[in-house]
Formats: structure tokens, C-alpha cells, sequence
């Protein structure tokens, strides 16, 4: 059984990890892999179709914990512990749940002092208790009636008629004073852990196309400094097609990791009539994860070739590998008597509304089949991409876009960066 402490608009954790609001879910996971022999039957909840209308949600059934990410941004916004049985909880070091304390409405009172009033639902005949940062719910439904509460005399526990004994059925942390309006807060400090995160990605565009990315960037600062608020820097850095490797690594760093391509499967599709020769080199990608970005080089220049944005919605195969980008495209828009108009595709776009802002039907997509050998089957099915202004997007079947790649020739010559050192 976890031994937990509770942090009121924090954390639920424990010497060896933390689960904190704020926390990116790609972390919630990392430490229910890295603790997969005690932390047992995690189950991903989510909306197929429509995935931004309903939280996230890793279950810890063995535990009765859930752990709700907001479906936009997809840090921790809510900490559930829904079955108190199956948990030891403690506050400032002292239990006030385990299997020698029961969790009481006069333990709650003793644990965490007083507050203000509860509130009464009479339809989930649920008693709501709330502090800051945190809320109890006591189940009342073997009462014979609902407790007496005048919400405008009542002042403290004691003017509750509530029989004495009544326990916990849940508790929330969350951040600010209401549970029905809190937000996801920004990533904390201890979540950076070296990485640097993408606030937001514009495309840059040419008369021709996409030319670059202009990143907004996170990190964690280094120093002493009285206000955490303070060590939180925000810059911008940009790269272009026909970058060096190095003008990248010294806009961006280093990356997570360096992928080689062995082969090219879209290469059929190329009216090159050299399209069956084999290449002597190997383009190669670096991954930025937490940017949610891949760049490709070209083998042989060493040159900026293409980007990869990914969106990492559930349900999608290279799910939780990506932070989400949160991009920007401008989309140029064509109609009769009258120039061209731009309109803005983001992360949360759906293919059907692009192409009804385009006005005309896109091309046939290629259907794109993933899986990590031929004999396993992509238990999320294909995707759809659609060629369109020297970008390709894949489409998944909830019609959302699962990554957007950008492509176009290299840029001659190096870009002025003058204004973009700190």
C-alpha cells in the first residue's frame, strides 16, 4: 500500500517521487514506468473522437488514484484519490488515513483545522469540505436524511449536524479555491529538470512557403533568487531551412537524441528518375521531445531539410514520445476577385475545417500504416496525409492532425542573428 503525503495545491508524493500540479504528463509516466512494480494497472483514459472535450486521465486502479490532465495543454490539473481504503495519507508528516486511522469528518477537522462551511449536494448526496487546494467529499447516502446547513448561519464544523463518524469518500488537489474552476498552473520548477519547452512554435512563411520556426522557450535559470517566479526564463530562438547543424545546436542545443534515417518510404512518390538508386549517407533527425519538434539534415550539406511538428494527441502511435507543439501556420487562401487571404491553422485545428477554408478539395492523402515490425498491427489504426503549400499533414481518423511536416528547398547563405542573443 503507497504512503503518501498531501500537499494542498501541489503535490501527492513521496520521498522517491512526486506527482505535482502542473507536471507535464509525459512525467506522470516516466515515474509510473520507473515504479511499474509498485504502482501496478495504470489505465489511459481519453476521449477517441473527440479528445479535447473531456481531461486526460492516467487511473491507478490498484491505488485508487486518477490523475486528470487538462486535454489543451496536458499538464496535471486535478489529483483524485477516489478509494481511501487503498491508500496511506498523511499531512505535515501526521496520517490522517490508514488502516489503524479512518478518515473521519472529526480527523479532517483535527488533520487540517477549520474552514469554511461545507456544501451540500443534494443530487450526489455528496458532502463537499474545502480548503484550499483541497477538498473532501463524504458520502451521506445511508443517512437517513440530508444534514441540517443553513448556509448563512452556519460558522465552522460545529454547526453542522452531521453524525459523528462520517468518512472520506474523496479528495481532490487542485490549484486555487474552487475544484470546478481551477486550471492546470504553469509547469513547476522541479519539472524542468534541465529541459527547455516550447511555450509556443510560429511557422515563418515566404512567397513560396514555410521558410523556418520562431520558437518561444521556457527554461529553468540558474542562481540564487528569492522568487521562484524569477529563475523561469523566456526567450525566443528561430531556424530556417538551410541551417547548419551548428547555427541549430546553438539556437536550440542539443537534442534529446539523433535518429539516422535507413530508409526513405515516401520516396516512391518522387518523380525523381533517380528515386532507385541507393543513398551512400544517411539523412538523420535530431529529436527535440519536450519542443515536440523534429529537424532532418540533409546527409551530405548537413543542412536543415525539414521539420516535424507533432501534436501528441491520445490515440495516435508515437503517443507521449512528443511534448505537444503548440504551432501556428499561416495558410494562404486563394479566391476568385480577390488576393490572397491568410488564415491560421493551430494544434487544436481539425482537417475539415482547413479544407473548407481552403475552398476546394485537397488531393488524394497517402495512407500511412506504423508499426514497429511487420508482423505487429497498429492497434490505433492509419493516417491520412495531405500534401498542401510545401507542407504535409497527417490527418488521424477522429480528423484532428496528428503532425505537421514542413519541406522546401535550403536557404542560401546564413541568417543575421544579432537580435536573437540574449
Amino acid at each position: 500500500m503507497l504512503d503518501l503525503e498531501v500537499v494542498p495545491e501541489r503535490s501527492l508524493g513521496n520521498e522517491q517521487w512526486e506527482f505535482a500540479l502542473g507536471m507535464p504528463l509525459a512525467q506522470a509516466v516516466a515515474i509510473l514506468q520507473k515504479h511499474c512494480r509498485i504502482i501496478k494497472n495504470v489505465q489511459v483514459l481519453y476521449s477517441e473522437q473527440s479528445p479535447l472535450s473531456h481531461d486526460l486521465i492516467l487511473n491507478l486502479t490498484q491505488d485508487g488514484i486518477k490523475l486528470l490532465f487538462d486535454a489543451f495543454n496536458q499538464r496535471l490539473k486535478v489529483i483524485e484519490v477516489y478509494d481511501l481504503t487503498k491508500v496511506k495519507l498523511k499531512y505535515c508528516g501526521v496520517h490522517f488515513n490508514s488502516q489503524a486511522i479512518a478518515p473521519t469528518i472529526e480527523q479532517i477537522d483535527q488533520s487540517f483545522g477549520a474552514t469554511h462551511p461545507g456544501v451540500y449536494n443534494s443530487a450526489e448526496q455528496l458532502f463537499h469540505l474545502n480548503f484550499r487546494g483541497l477538498s473532501f467529499s463524504f458520502q451521506l447516502d445511508s443517512w437517513t436524511e440530508a444534514p441540517k446547513y443553513e448556509p448563512n448561519f452556519a460558522h465552522g464544523l460545529a454547526s453542522l449536524q452531521i453524525p459523528h463518524g462520517a468518512t472520506v469518500k474523496r479528495m481532490y488537489i487542485y490549484s486555487g479555491n474552487s475544484l470546478q474552476d481551477t486550471k492546470a498552473p504553469v509547469m513547476p520548477l522541479s519539472c524542468f529538470l534541465g529541459n527547455v519547452y516550447a511555450e509556443s512554435v510560429d511557422v515563418l512563411r515566404d512567397g513560396t512557403g514555410p521558410s523556418g520556426l520562431r520558437l518561444r522557450l521556457l527554461a529553468a535559470g540558474c542562481g540564487p533568487s528569492l522568487l521562484a517566479d524569477a529563475k523561469m526564463r523566456v526567450f525566443e530562438r528561430s531556424v530556417y531551412f538551410g541551417d547548419s547543424c551548428q547555427d541549430v545546436l546553438s539556437m536550440l542545443g542539443s537534442p534529446h537524441k539523433v535518429f539516422y534515417k535507413s530508409e526513405d518510404k515516401m520516396k516512391i512518390h518522387s518523380p525523381s528518375p533517380h528515386k532507385q538508386v541507393p543513398s551512400k549517407c544517411n539523412d538523420y533527425f535530431f529529436n527535440y521531445f519536450t519542443l515536440g519538434v523534429d529537424i532532418l539534415f540533409d546527409a551530405n550539406t548537413h543542412k536543415v531539410k525539414k521539420f516535424v511538428l507533432h501534436t501528441n494527441y491520445p490515440g495516435h502511435y508515437n503517443f507521449n514520445i512528443y511534448h505537444r507543439c503548440e504551432f501556428k501556420i499561416p495558410l494562404t487562401i486563394k479566391r476568385e476577385n480577390t488576393d490572397g487571404q491568410t488564415e491560421t491553422c493551430t494544434t487544436y485545428s481539425k482537417w475539415d475545417n482547413i479544407q473548407e477554408l481552403l475552398g476546394h478539395p485537397v488531393e488524394k492523402p497517402v495512407v500511412l500504416h506504423r508499426s514497429s515490425s511487420p508482423n505487429n498491427t497498429n492497434p490505433f489504426g492509419s493516417t491520412f496525409c495531405f500534401g498542401l503549400q510545401r507542407m504535409i499533414f497527417e490527418v488521424m481518423q477522429n480528423n484532428h492532425i496528428a503532425s505537421v511536416t514542413l519541406y522546401g528547398p535550403p536557404r542560401p547563405g546564413a541568417h543575421l542573428r544579432t537580435a536573437e542573443l540574449p
